[in-house]
């Protein structure tokens, strides 16, 4: 834990946030900053801006729109500005559990600690006899192409020691329905005065907003004054509910209580401890093992773990919210978790199975207790096919395998919401034309989903699917045009529906919403075949074809490291039959684009995805998500040890590994002599030990 610095990927469109959060938590604390009169970041947080209070709901790396930043709270000095209240601040400490800063407008300083549901302030004011304390009921993160919009908020001042109320927001990144947060807070000594404020009109010796109904309005709130000269420190303890005050309120005393704060701050860092240490790095520099750590730390962020905290319906399943995406984090969260915390990867997919249960789908993004955006395919069909090819244990596979049939075979009412956009096309054509939106992404994206889907059928007897999705799973071939660019011949193309190609279009087209490719172009699309890999290097022009390029690609610097559908590219090296290519591939993505900084991480970190692929190729190997297979690539530290939940451990042994030792000579599992460069979960799922010799030259140890 002492290794894990929540200042990572602030900067460089990492979007991480630096303030407290417990693993998977529901309160994710910390501060939100105007610059230029906006924010500049999704989680609210920028490096250098003025600080105007500090919020108890984040979510960690995403891009596009923001989400939450619900319940704000902010100490001042002087006069009650609840309009200009923003200060700039110095003396910035993050740590796992911890946050602080000083406001240099007022001379207090700020610190920040939580539990799962209750965030814990500390303010030390400067000794004087106008401090106050701000409670923002209808705060928001404001800036982004999904904009939020505040709908109603509360307050209710019930003694100079406590306060409670509520914020609903709509809108945001997945353009949601209005979600409320409910608070309840409590302060460590008495107010000499309070009031409220509706917008900028003060009232004070208020305590209670009047019920109004649901509109769009600026925010409420409730203010309590203080003096200092005596007495300058103040705990703020605030409670967070997505049901009701009561359930904040209860939150607030079953976790929080009495204890003080530096022990709240010992207990969480306690539950960091625990979750950290399910992976122990030995050797590597001390940035490398921050950048380690801190990236397994991003991993435990999200998705937040609301079981007891659902609004909606009533259900003895875990409920998780905040997939913030599935496009994302299938690719290496996932996975990641299953190896060092299956439980959790189990309850999250039993979550997954709840939600389509009520709702009628499986969400591949949701927040604010509402699905949605879809980006491109059904891809908690990718999480359960993981979940089984691996073993699982406490999943109802055939309910889950209605869910992936649900995705697979109805068109949604609205496809950004969930589902699959143009599935009736895809079905009829066995391609989604150019005239729907993302047709490029989404059919490659359908047909790894279908093949996933085809594997559990298998799996369940159901055999009759198992050849329907096989065959459905080509589907990308159906895109592929024999069109050459830069030395390559073959490229997945736009398509109309009469089957003729659309020759409007540009190999280097990095799309959004309304384009073909989704976030990337297609010299990276058409490397996105995953299950079928044999028959892509065969449409390439053969393996010497294939692996030219892949030279070319890198080369010529067309991989999109800030993004993930090329996640899986590097390692391709490795099916070609030319692993070292992929351990140098590899290595000088790590060396160019993460570091132990603030722009450490290299584009959106995406609920942890970005950080688990660097951990993944730190520790040594990459998952082929949806599949039982794990590829060899370039380990960092001499010697990794994966305590998994069934008590046993893997352990990679890398001899002689250095900066310039980046390649494997030789290869064992459990003293067995590798001459693939992969290993399955079954050779490592009873515990495991992968002892590798590292040289600074390829050596032909593997086919």
């Amino acid at each position: 834990m002492d290794y894990v610095d929540p200042l990572i990927g602030t900067e460089n469109e990492g979007s991480t946030f630096p303030g407290p959060a417990m693993p998977f938590g529901i309160v994710k604390l910390s501060p939100d900053c105007y610059k230029d009169a906006r924010q500049n970041s999704n989680p609210g947080y920028t490096t250098g801006a003025p600080v105007y209070g500090f919020s108890h709901t984040h979510v960690s790396g995403t891009g596009g729109g923001p989400k939450y930043g619900n319940i704000l709270v902010m100490p001042l000095t002087g006069s009650v500005n609840v309009k200009d209240r923003s200060s700039a601040i110095s003396n910035e400490v993050a740590e796992a559990g911890y946050y602080s800063c000083v406001l240099n407008k007022y001379n207090i300083k700020a610190e920040l600690t939580c539990t799962r549901s209750v965030g814990v302030h500390r303010y030390t004011f400067p000794s004087t006899n106008d401090g106050h304390l701000l409670i923002d009921a209808g705060a928001y993160l404001f800036n982004g192409g999904e904009v939020q919009y505040p709908v109603n908020s509360a307050v209710k001042i019930i003694s100079n020691t406590e306060v409670c109320g509520y914020g609903r927001v709509r809108g945001g990144w997945n353009k949601g329905d209005p979600y409320t947060v409910f608070f309840y807070a409590k302060l460590s000594q008495p107010a000499k005065s309070y009031g409220i404020w509706r917008d900028d009109h003060v009232m004070y010796n208020a305590t209670e907003h009047k019920p109004i109904r649901d509109l769009d309005y600026s925010d409420a709130g409730a203010f309590f004054d203080f003096d200092s000269t005596a007495k300058r420190q103040l705990v703020v303890k605030v409670g967070i509910s997505f049901i009701s005050i009561e359930k904040a309120k209860q939150n607030l005393e079953s976790e929080a209580g009495e204890k003080t704060f530096d022990e709240v701050v010992a207990y969480n860092k306690n539950q960091w401890n625990t979750q950290l240490s399910k992976i122990e790095v030995e050797g590597g520099t001390e940035d490398q093992r921050k950048m380690f750590y801190t990236g397994l730390y991003h991993v435990m962020l999200m998705p937040s773990d609301r079981t007891g905290e659902n609004p909606l319906w009533k259900s003895d399943a875990p409920y998780y919210d905040d997939y913030y995406a599935i496009w994302d984090t299938y690719r290496t969260s996932n996975p990641l978790l299953t190896l060092i915390s299956a439980q959790r990867e189990t309850d999250l997919i039993n979550s997954l199975i709840d939600i389509y249960k009520h709702e009628g789908y499986m969400p591949d993004a949701r927040a604010g207790n509402y699905s949605g955006l879809t980006q491109g395919g059904s891809n908690a069909d990718v999480l359960i096919a993981d979940a089984y090819a691996k073993g699982l244990k406490g999943i109802d596979y055939e309910e889950a395998y209605k869910a992936m049939i649900k995705n697979a075979e109805v068109q949604p009412l609205n496809d950004l919401k969930e589902g699959r956009g143009g599935l009736e096309e895809y079905k009829s054509l066995g391609y989604v034309p150019d005239n729907i939106k993302r047709a490029g992404s989404r059919t490659v994206e359908y047909a790894y989903n279908d093949w996933c889907i085809a594997q559990v059928a298998k799996g369940l007897g159901k055999m009759d699917d198992y050849s329907k999705y096989m065959q459905r799973s080509g589907n990308w071939q159906n895109l592929w045009r024999p069109i050459s660019d830069h030395g390559a011949t073959g490229f997945i193309w736009p398509r109309k529906k009469d089957g003729s190609w659309n020759d409007d279009y540009s190999f280097f087209v990095v799309g959004s919403w309304n384009d073909f490719m989704y976030e990337s172009h297609t010299w990276e699309y058409s490397f996105y075949a995953p299950h079928d890999i044999k028959t892509l290097v065969e449409k390439c022009g053969g393996q010497k074809a294939f692996i030219s390029r892949l030279d070319t690609f890198f080369t010529n610097k067309y991989y999109r490291v800030a993004n993930e559908p090329g996640f899986l590219t590097p390692m391709l090296y490795s099916y070609a039959g030319r692993y070292d290519k992929t351990a140098s591939t590899v290595r000088n993505i790590i060396r160019n684009s993460y570091k132990a900084s603030r722009g450490g991480i290299p584009g959106n970190d995406d609920s942890g995805a970005m950080s688990a692929w660097f951990i993944f190729h730190a520790m040594g190997f990459f998952p082929n998500a949806g599949q039982n297979i794990y590829l060899l690539s370039s380990p960092i530290f001499p010697k990794t040890t994966i305590h998994m939940d069934n008590g046993k451990d893997i352990i990679i042994n890398a001899k002689n590994t250095s900066e310039k030792n980046i390649y494997i000579q030789s290869a064992k599992i459990n003293g067995k002599k590798l001459s693939n460069p992969w290993f399955t979960h079954d050779d490592v799922k009873n515990g495991a030990s992968v002892d590798l010799i590292m040289g600074d030259k390829n050596a032909a140890w593997s086919k």
